[in-house]
């Protein structure tokens, strides 16, 4: 009965970790925001993720493939802060709502995600 006990915690442990594994990587487009310093946030059609907060050490990995997003089609909100739309192709972990993972991104027009009823308004 322990052995059977054992082995379905280790296939269950498995599976959880399968899971997390095993989506690959994939695109999602929306509008990208740093409101203010260190913050950075993508809000889709499937809600809010955080990619980066000031003071914390958990920002995704290939945060530096963003760039400037002011040098594009961009509206400042705060100073030198605010947003852009664009597509990135992230790693990202649904179950924390966290981007992991930046492995690219394209700047879009402000116009693209202000015509897609699925995006929530930037403001």
């Amino acid at each position: 009965m322990k052995t059977f006990l054992l082995s379905a915690l280790i296939a269950a442990g498995s599976m959880v970790a399968t899971e997390a594994f095993a989506n690959g990587p994939l695109t999602r487009c929306g509008w990208v925001s740093n409101p203010t310093p260190g913050n950075w946030y993508l809000s889709d059609s499937d809600g809010d993720w955080t990619l980066a907060t000031q003071g914390s050490d958990e920002e995704a990995k290939g945060m530096d493939v963003i760039g400037d997003i002011s040098a594009g089609d961009y509206k400042a909100t705060n100073g030198n802060y605010g947003y852009a739309c664009g597509c990135m192709k992230v790693r990202d972990d649904p179950a924390s709502m966290r981007i992991l993972e930046v492995m690219s991104f394209r700047q879009s027009r402000l116009a693209k995600c202000a015509n897609d009823p699925k995006l929530p308004s930037p403001e």
